[in-house]
């Protein structure tokens, strides 16, 4: 009996699929890694902020924390696929904050807000990262930030830190008015350094940002410091650590 038309033509595309599929994994198998490109908490630690949760309500802290960051990247989420207006980072970690406090029945001064999310502006870095970074930037790696914080969020820690030398380019999703992990936000590092995404690693702090690089094309890293699962999204990071040294040792070892 011979196939249809049909048959052939669905034949055809699921190879031309395939083939594709397999291409584009042999490219991203053998394509040097030239740069990487950061999320902001892979570098910076939060948890200083966080610890002025339980400060600032004793016995309230944890449920604060995680209510206050749930609503954080939900809010980045929504803004991204409702189509509503952009608000800048620290503009939805307020927002955030005004809600987890108001559902939990806590009271929010002025001068307490301002606090919690003026910690946003002075980080310190985890203790492994200056040492990871000259490790990456001696083997001739490129450097950059793509992040969710606001411009002025990222300028003010890395002046607080002094890691000004260490990043060619600073990224923020100010710049195309969508988060992370929309496109759009992920298409700034290959713009920006002028290579193909098979050559940028991105260092992910979150499990749906290490699944959102990954769906982008990114050879991803999964720098996994707070121990969280993976997120069943049907992308999963290339290599997954608990530190930036275990991203050099990664990216040393791919070559």
């Amino acid at each position: 009996m011979q196939p249809s038309r049909r048959d052939v033509v669905a034949t055809t595309l699921a190879l031309a699929v395939s083939s594709t599929g397999l291409a584009a994994k042999a490219r991203a198998a053998t394509s040097p890694i030239r740069a990487v490109a950061f999320d902001g908490f892979p570098v910076f630690d939060p948890r200083g902020i966080f610890a002025m949760s339980e400060e600032t309500y004793p016995g309230k802290g944890d449920a604060l924390n995680a209510l206050w960051r749930s609503r954080q990247f939900e809010y980045t989420w929504l803004r991204s696929l409702g189509g509503m207006p952009y608000r800048d980072f620290p503009a939805v970690i307020e927002d955030a904050l005004v809600f987890a406090t108001s559902s939990l029945g806590l009271p929010l001064s002025g001068e307490t807000r301002d606090r919690m999310v003026g910690g946003f502006f002075a980080m310190p870095v985890w203790p492994d990262v200056k040492p990871a970074l000259r490790a990456m930037r001696g083997a001739g790696l490129r450097l950059a930030f793509l992040n969710n914080f606001s411009r002025k969020m990222l300028a003010e820690n890395v002046r607080y830190n002094g890691l000004e030398e260490d990043f060619e380019f600073q990224l923020s999703v100010d710049a195309v008015g969508r988060y992370k992990p929309a496109p759009e936000a992920y298409q700034m590092g290959p713009d920006a350094f002028g290579l193909p995404k098979e050559q940028i690693a991105f260092a992910a702090f979150a499990g749906w940002d290490a699944a959102g690089a990954k769906a982008f094309g990114f050879p991803t890293f999964w720098v996994n410091r707070m121990k969280q699962k993976p997120e069943e999204l049907g992308f999963a990071a290339d290599a997954t650590g608990s530190t930036l040294g275990d991203l050099a040792d990664h990216l040393s070892a791919r070559g």
